[in-house]
């Protein structure tokens, strides 16, 4: 599995924007082959910072998804919205630990 997490900033007259876009487009982007997961989460201190989290079943997946139609025409609107570049990790799970 690859857990991915990209932090984006956006302009403070942008946010409503982005998440209108995210909301239009977070069902197509979660039944694409290969996705097991999308959440969108906001940062608490700074309004204008967002985070996507998904995970995928293998790079082949997200790669796949990252070359579609689907990923270029979302991305295409919403890197206009951004104030500061964006940065994504795409890491494995080490270790998991339980609930107290």
């Amino acid at each position: 599995m690859i857990y991915r997490l990209v932090k984006m900033t956006f302009k403070p007259d942008k946010v409503e924007t982005f998440e209108a876009l995210f909301n239009r487009q977070k069902d197509s982007i979660r039944s694409f082959p290969g996705c097991e997961h999308v959440r969108l989460m906001h940062d608490l201190a700074d309004t204008r910072v967002f985070f996507t989290f998904s995970i995928w079943q293998n790079e082949q997946a997200l790669e796949a998804y990252r070359s579609s139609e689907l990923f270029e025409q979302t991305w295409a609107e919403t890197k206009i919205l951004f104030d500061d570049r964006p940065q994504a990790w795409s890491t494995s799970v080490v270790a998991e630990g339980t609930q107290l």
